[in-house]
């Protein structure tokens, strides 16, 4: 399928009572067609993988698109550039975290823009930095447990940010590490004790909730 072909076939699968119900949730009801993933998804494959198509369908501005642009894109062909680009167009808490969990933790530069997103502060654009720990955690089958112990820190320093999203996402990256393996479960537990102990309500909150599930008999009974 060609760009105006994959269009049409996205406007004729538009559910205006989907993106009333996507709004409920906090995702953006501003040119979306309100497709469901795994409506895309398919169609992503049918497309295979194709850089400049994704190009072109993040640059229509279209949510539904912009997903699609996600689940196209060649990871080796990505460049940073491009990375801090879409994290700026970012707009809703879906397409950041497609964007970073089903693209950007495949490339060469996902650690990098951990470092650098977490500092930026568009409530997106620093969700992307905890989005991208959630996604390397499960994705990267390579790396060692000291880069993950080298996230354990930012996740802390940064566990008082207020912002819906963005808790959620420190959050999200906490629990992820802590699952990964059983020393990194014991390196997530204790780094949420220590959040657990800061003068925040979002601190304690992301502290609770990440223990409850790190120290539970289901997680404990996978490194047995």
């Amino acid at each position: 399928m060609n760009y105006n072909e994959i269009m049409k076939k996205l406007n004729d699968l538009a559910n205006p009572e989907n993106v009333k119900g996507m709004a409920r949730y906090g995702i953006n009801p501003n040119n979306n067609y309100g497709i469901s993933i795994y409506q895309l998804r398919p169609i992503a494959k049918e497309i295979g993988k194709n850089h400049n198509l994704a190009l072109k369908l993040w640059a229509s501005k279209i949510h539904d698109a912009r997903l699609l642009a996600c689940f196209i894109d060649e990871p080796s062909e990505v460049t940073g550039e491009q990375m801090d680009s879409w994290a700026n167009d970012f707009d809703s808490w879906d397409i950041c975290d497609q964007a970073c969990t089903s693209l950007f933790d495949l490339t060469s530069f996902a650690w990098e823009k951990i470092f650098e997103w977490a500092e930026k502060k568009p409530e997106f654009v620093k969700r992307g930095a905890f989005s991208l720990m959630a996604g390397l955690s499960v994705h990267d089958k390579k790396s060692d447990d000291k880069k993950f112990e080298k996230l354990l820190p930012l996740i802390k320093e940064h566990s008082n940010d207020e912002r819906n999203y963005v808790k959620k996402a420190v959050n999200w990256a906490l629990r992820n590490i802590g699952k990964r393996n059983a020393n990194l479960n014991k390196k997530a537990i204790k780094t949420a004790e220590e959040i657990e102990k800061i003068d925040s309500k979002t601190a304690r909150w992301i502290a609770k909730d990440a223990l409850r599930e790190l120290n539970s008999e289901k997680i404990q009974k996978r490194f047995i």
